[in-house]
């Protein structure tokens, strides 16, 4: 029996390892699902991911499972009420921007833009692949994505958190040429 070859930065951490095999890297469509795991990105700006992973339940539970139409009435006593819940990051300026994103999406949807078809379309609406060595923090896909998100309102969305989210969602295959989640 041959062991099994994951991403090197997978290979650490037993919770990492669950994100890596099961998520990371797994092609999203769903568009609430898709907007979640960006607002997650946008929170792990400055902070190792694995932080996310272990707070990740905590941030479903104070943003009702981000569920964009609850998130975008949040108001400035739910600003402090999240402030103070330790569970979670707490940086005002993310949490306000994940609130100011829930009306991002939701003024793409009433527009009749859907999310997922915003996002997968900027790759022709199949999945890239990356070269299997290197993995860049941004590229011009992710430059472009960022500015199109930034030009309908969204913030924290930057063209490095856009690559890291591309790289979550499966937009971007970005699995090491040995791992065994690159040709799933």
């Amino acid at each position: 029996m041959s062991a099994i070859h994951r991403c090197a930065w997978a290979d650490n951490d037993p919770l990492m390892r669950a994100y890596h095999d099961a998520e990371w890297g797994v092609p999203e469509r769903d568009g609430r699902a898709l907007w979640e795991k960006l607002m997650l990105d946008g929170f792990q700006a400055g902070l190792a991911w694995i932080t996310i992973l272990r707070k990740r339940d905590a941030f479903r539970d104070v943003f009702k499972g981000f569920d964009p139409e609850i998130v975008a009435r949040f108001d400035e006593a739910d600003i402090e009420r999240l402030l103070g819940d330790a569970r979670i990051i707490r940086s005002r300026s993310k949490i306000a921007a994940t609130i100011g994103n829930a009306k991002a999406y939701l003024a793409m949807r009433d527009a009749g833009e859907d999310f997922s078809a915003f996002a997968w379309g900027m790759t022709g609406g199949e999945p890239l692949l990356g070269d299997g060595v290197h993995l860049p923090a941004k590229t011009p896909l992710s430059e472009a994505m960022s500015v199109a998100l930034k030009k309908r309102g969204f913030k924290f969305v930057g063209p490095v958190i856009v690559y890291a989210w591309m790289q979550a969602t499966g937009i971007v295959n970005d699995h090491s040429k040995d791992c065994f989640r690159r040709n799933p």
